[in-house]
């Protein structure tokens, strides 16, 4: 946690955190425009965010994308916040502040964390149901092969539908499918009004990609959800589920216990 307050008593980094904030998803290029500072210097604090891990990056062919990672501010708050008294947190104000904040226009969710744990572990707790099942509290049943179907299976309901596939599987590297369908009866165990329901399933179907990368004694995991519609209902449902889902994955993989349920 050192790096990441280091990371942001430096003026300039807070306000490209703020401009990502404002936008996520931008280039360098977009970044200086918005700057009165040199590329170099640009270049240098995004450099320093990125090694405190609140920024992360994705390349779309030749761009390389920078966006805002929610996973520093959130071992802050689990390990902080409840323990501070309330000028303490009046002192964190402008740091909560600049890494809650939704991010104003952009169709997609991306997320960095770093697990201690293997490759081979990762792909193992993304794809085994006695895994999933742990920290997600839903099951997957696929053979994990290109262009193959996946059944999903979540609070007593299968959901099963021919465009619900497996897109890319390269073994502990990378793997992506597209999102399970909303059907009525899903809608139904988790408590979705009519009216909720219906936008979603008049959604496009979006997808999720994990891309896993050895570093050290860890594994970097980035999670790419996107193709989502302007405005998608599917968007503000998952921002606000994969932080608690893919924290209680790093919880079960670090200390062989997923997080507890939220009340």
């Amino acid at each position: 946690m050192d790096e990441v307050f280091k990371a942001l008593a430096d003026p300039s980094r807070r306000r490209l955190l703020d401009d990502l904030n404002a936008r996520n998803g931008q280039t360098l290029r977009e970044l200086c425009a918005g700057l009165d500072m040199a590329r170099q210097s640009v270049s240098k604090h995004l450099a320093v965010l990125e090694a405190a891990n609140l920024v992360t990056t994705v390349w779309r062919g030749r761009e390389k994308l920078h966006y805002v990672n929610a996973e520093p501010i959130n071992a802050i708050a689990e390990r902080w916040i409840d323990r501070y008294h309330q000028g303490r947190v009046d002192a964190l104000a402008d740091l909560k502040k600049a890494l809650e904040q939704e991010p104003m226009s952009t169709d997609e969710f991306v997320y960095t964390s770093y697990i201690r744990t293997t490759p081979e572990r990762l792909w193992r707790a993304l794809t085994d149901p006695v895994f999933t099942k742990q920290y997600w509290g839903c099951e997957f049943t696929s053979d994990w092969k290109a262009g193959s179907t996946m059944a999903w299976e979540q609070l007593g309901v299968k959901l099963e539908d021919p465009e619900q596939v497996v897109l890319e599987s390269d073994p502990y590297r990378r793997l992506s499918y597209t999102w399970h369908t909303f059907t009525p009866e899903f809608a139904k165990s988790v408590g979705l009004d009519d009216d909720v329901s219906a936008k979603l399933r008049a959604e496009s179907r979006s997808k999720v990609t994990f891309d896993l990368e050895p570093v050290g004694d860890t594994v970097k995991l980035t999670v790419v959800h996107d193709g989502f519609d302007p405005g998608s209902t599917a968007l503000e449902m998952v921002k606000g589920g994969w932080p608690s889902i893919l924290s209680s994955l790093k919880s079960l993989l670090e200390t062989g216990e997923p997080l507890p349920e939220p009340a």
